[in-house]
Order: C-alpha cells, then sequence, then structure tokens
C-alpha cells in the first residue's frame, strides 16, 4: 500500500514513545476544521511507498519503539491489517488513529493482539455528529467503538479537538454519558485549517472550565496543545 504522508521520527504522536508516523489516504468524515485535508482529498501529497516505510524502520530498530497508523482514515483502508501485522512482527509497537466508525475491524486488530495503543476522536455529542462531519453517521458504530475500548485491556484514549462550535455543555455529554470512567481523555487544541475561514478559538478560560467538566467523570482528562 501507499500512504500520504511519513514522519520519522516524532516525540509527541505516541505516549512516551518515540515514533514514526504513516498518514493512510481518504476519509470517510469532512470535518471542517481538519488540518489533514490534503491527505484526505489526496491533493498536492508526495506519495511514500510501503517499501520505503519498511526499509526506514528496519534500519530503526532500537531506536524507535513504535509506528502510528493516522490519517484520514486508516480503517476504510483493505490493505490495513496486512501492514499493521509487517509492523507488529519487526518487533514494533502499534498505536492506531481512527474516528471509530468501524468497529468490526477495531475488534478484529485488538483481539488479534496487533494493537498497543488506540486513540478515538468522539467529535461531539452524538446528537450533533452529522453537523460536524458533514456527512451520515452512523452512530451506533461509534457506540461500539467506544465500548470496544473501554472493555479491551489495550492503552488508549479518546480525544476531542475543541472547535468553536463545540460547547462545554459537549463535552459534558461526551464524558458524562458515553465515556464515563474511562482510562484518558483529552481535550485538545483546535487550530484554523486555514485563513480564509474566520473563526474565534475558545478562550484558556473556556478550556479550563471544560476539563473542570470532563474530570468529573473521566479522571485522567487533559488538555493536550493549550498554552
Amino acid at each position: 500500500m501507499n500512504f500520504a504522508g511519513f514522519i520519522k521520527n516524532s516525540f509527541v504522536d505516541y505516549p512516551n514513545n518515540i515514533a514514526s508516523v504513516v498518514f493512510t489516504f481518504g476519509c470517510n468524515f469532512n470535518c471542517w476544521y481538519c488540518h489533514n485535508r490534503k491527505i484526505i482529498e489526496g491533493n498536492q501529497i508526495e506519495i511514500v511507498s510501503e517499501k520505503e516505510v519498511i526499509d526506514f524502520l528496519s534500519k530503526r530498530k532500537g531506536m524507535i519503539d513504535g509506528v502510528v497508523v493516522s490519517g484520514g482514515e486508516p480503517t476504510m483502508n483493505p490493505n490495513i491489517e496486512e501492514f499493521i501485522t509487517k509492523i507488529k512482527e519487526m518487533g514494533f509497537k502499534v498505536k492506531l488513529d481512527t474516528n471509530g466508525t468501524n468497529p468490526e475491524l477495531l475488534e478484529k486488530l485488538i483481539n488479534k493482539k496487533l494493537l498497543d495503543f488506540v486513540a478515538m476522536d468522539i467529535k461531539t455529542s452524538l446528537n450533533k455528529y452529522e453537523t460536524i462531519t458533514k456527512c451520515k453517521v452512523d452512530l451506533n458504530k461509534i457506540k461500539q467503538s467506544i465500548n470496544i475500548l473501554k472493555n479491551s485491556g489495550v492503552d488508549y484514549e479518546y480525544r476531542t479537538t475543541f472547535s468553536p462550535d463545540i460547547s462545554v455543555g459537549d463535552i459534558e455529554d461526551i464524558c458524562k454519558n458515553y465515556i464515563f470512567g474511562a482510562k484518558s481523555y483529552a481535550i485538545q487544541k483546535y487550530n484554523p485549517p486555514n485563513e480564509s475561514i474566520i473563526t474565534i478559538p475558545h478562550s484558556k478560560d473556556d478550556f479550563n472550565n471544560a476539563l473542570l467538566v470532563a474530570k468529573k467523570y473521566v479522571n485522567n482528562a487533559f488538555l493536550r496543545s493549550c498554552d
């Protein structure tokens, strides 16, 4: 398979690990604030071959702990299980970034012990999902993925990008009704995707209030990149 991007060394994408990051093509969401829109649309992208990634990793054993498989939405790719299997056989840890729309594959990968860490984006309150993602969403699949991770025994985090159209009330709804008692929940900084989109980001007080609310339901709730 080919990739839409490759970061050879990252200290921030896999908690407590040095990792390489690969980005898969395509996504079944169209979130207006997405910072990876070029990857999703496949425009102006330098294609990276699987061989290039494997060759690099084979020379970095002992220096890199793991590989982050991100996107786009990786579970859309029919070859993703085969690729992850190769990475695991090389001795690397694997972290998957996903939007939770493919619980069947998520569960399969977990049961085959192919994943060491999963980061699942929860976009907003479930009743506002289609407003954020700009597409039809099977909310039952989102709920299934949330529950699969909760009961998996695999390290994971849920995360929400705190964009201007998401409220503190949405954060509370997510934490209270869907991820209560979860291992970890990150409230992430929103970055405007380009200068043509004019929005007013949440204030530092808004972020702090969102965190206080989240911590009522998830002990290890925290802010990411919000300094």
